[in-house]
């Protein structure tokens, strides 16, 4: 499948951005059709891949309040090369246009992003891994284009990997650190899920979340989900053929989250390595309105959306076919019900039946 794009070089030393944009796109990819209950997943509901212009992991998906969709492209460096073959991307942030159906950079390097979020007041909250990324918590002012760091160091020390990242209405950030890839040297003491205050103090809450991946705080902030996503490796990538590793957790947990943003109560939702087929289970989890949960489910064998409720029991089923989703977000405004999804070096959307949840 082939995208036209129209590529603008200037000057460097005049200080401007390169652009890169692709003509508007829209294609059927040819999934199962959608399975549950049709109040979430109305009949004839169906996934349109409208962007095929990544280079090797499209992820963290979230809608902007200026109506534009962002999204990452963690561009594996030793795979992701200018067209000289010579020198290495550090991952892109790409923002689609839903009125005009084009895409186009919004920002390169991107700090090599994962998990994209917006805060009450439209500033977007990007969580950046490693592999030559920033491995930081960083805010884009998107009024001004300004970045800032909102964390970068624990114990003085620097993060293995940010991941993903939510944000509670109290204003709190909470965020993942595993590390699935990336030359750089690992400091913290193990994978953990970390909360920013709006001081900027930055306190550990969870070190029992496994390779923590996707968090997501319910609607009613009363919950916090954490995926773990144990490949059982740093550097996947560099497996030489015929080597494996031995899968670790593959779940889907939850606790309980008090008044000052503390974590408790861990409970295991799904241990997707016991199911009738085990597999890898989720990355991405969103909710929607009614606190169903939206995941992105990376099971070989039934990769897709699973809808769940939110004691984790499925409630329907988007399926990917043979494609592996990375991670799910809902539009906003008259547009609530999109839920826009990742997967390979695309992206999708697909109309549902309910509203997504997001901050007040």
């Amino acid at each position: 499948m082939k995208n036209l794009y129209l590529l603008k070089r200037t000057a460097a030393a005049l200080g401007v951005f390169v652009v890169v944009s692709s003509a508007a796109y829209a294609a059927d990819p040819g999934f199962p059709a959608p399975t549950g209950d049709r109040s979430l997943v109305p009949s004839g509901a169906k996934l349109d891949r409208i962007f095929d212009g990544g280079c090797m992991l499209t992820e963290g998906v979230a809608a902007g309040h200026d109506g534009m969709i962002y999204f990452s492209d963690i561009t594996f460096t030793a795979f992701c090369k200018d067209p000289s073959g010579k020198f290495r991307q550090a991952g892109n942030i790409w923002k689609y246009d839903p009125k005009s159906g084009q895409t186009s950079i919004f920002r390169s390097p991107s700090g090599m992003s994962n998990g994209i979020k917006f805060d009450r007041d439209g500033n977007m909250i990007a969580a950046l891994g490693a592999d030559f990324g920033g491995r930081m918590l960083i805010k884009t002012d998107m009024s001004t284009g300004k970045s800032y760091i909102l964390a970068g160091l624990y114990d003085g020390k620097p993060f293995n990997a940010l991941n993903d990242v939510t944000i509670d209405e109290k204003g709190r950030m909470y965020f993942t650190d595993p590390r699935y890839l990336g030359h750089e040297p690992i400091f913290q003491d193990g994978y953990a899920a970390y909360r920013l205050d709006p001081d900027g103090a930055v306190t550990r809450v969870a070190t029992n979340c496994g390779k923590c991946n996707g968090i997501l705080i319910s609607p009613d902030q009363k919950t916090m989900y954490i995926v773990s996503n144990d490949n059982g490796w740093f550097e996947f990538q560099n497996l030489k053929k015929g080597e494996t590793t031995v899968q670790a957790g593959h779940l889907l947990q939850a606790y309980d989250v008090d008044g000052n943003g503390n974590l408790s109560n861990r409970r295991v939702l799904i241990d997707y390595s016991k199911l009738d087929k085990p597999c890898s289970g989720p990355d991405g989890i969103i909710a929607d309105e009614k606190g169903n949960l939206w995941v992105a489910s990376r099971c070989e064998h039934r990769p897709g959306v699973q809808v769940l409720s939110p004691d984790g029991k499925e409630l329907a089923y988007i399926s990917t076919g043979t494609e592996l989703p990375t991670n799910v977000g809902f539009g906003r405004g008259a547009d609530a019900n999109l839920l826009y999804l990742t997967s390979g070096k695309s992206l999708y959307r697909i109309r549902v039946g309910v509203k997504g949840y997001q901050l007040p």
